[in-house]
């Protein structure tokens, strides 16, 4: 199959916005719902094993700001020495507490961890690059399918 990305005015153009000018019958339909971060699949397999796919369909993925924090984050010393000591001035900028001690990337005073982020509390953009550093992925892409267009026949399926 081939999946379609792109600005959405070129995809209802391309489509058709309405009955007049749309490529197939009722695609002028699937044109209405484009909106926001689409794309288009088309491909001869059966609806049943696109839809499992999709269905099953889930990547780790960075958490943005403003998310809510699935669990609580804390980062351990040596989560934080592993870092070349070039970042610490990155790092303070992000608000975590960090010095050089000799000659590593440590914790502000004898503290041994430290909490990025707490369960249930919204993300803010600096806790999220703070995350991104660390390697941790506290949200998860999926794929949702919005409708199915069976050309034989012209029919439109919204899910």
């Amino acid at each position: 199959g081939r999946l379609f990305r792109g600005k959405n005015k070129l995809l209802q153009i391309a489509l058709g916005r309405t009955p007049e000018d749309e490529y197939s019958d009722n695609l002028h339909q699937i044109s209405k719902l484009i909106s926001g971060s689409v794309g288009i699949l088309c491909t001869n397999r059966p609806a049943e094993d696109v839809e499992a796919y999709f269905a099953k369909l889930a990547v780790d993925d960075f958490a943005r700001a403003g998310q809510v924090a699935p669990r609580t984050v804390v980062l351990t010393q040596s989560e934080i020495e592993v870092h070349p000591v070039s970042m610490v001035e990155q790092f303070r900028k992000l608000g975590l507490p960090v010095e050089v001690k000799n000659g590593r990337v440590a914790l502000i005073g004898d503290r041994k961890e430290w909490e990025v982020c707490r369960e249930g509390k919204e993300l803010s953009v600096e806790q999220c690059k703070i995350l991104v550093h660390m390697g941790v992925k506290l949200a998860v892409f999926r794929i949702g399918l919005m409708c199915r267009y069976e050309k034989d026949e012209g029919a439109i399926e919204e899910f």
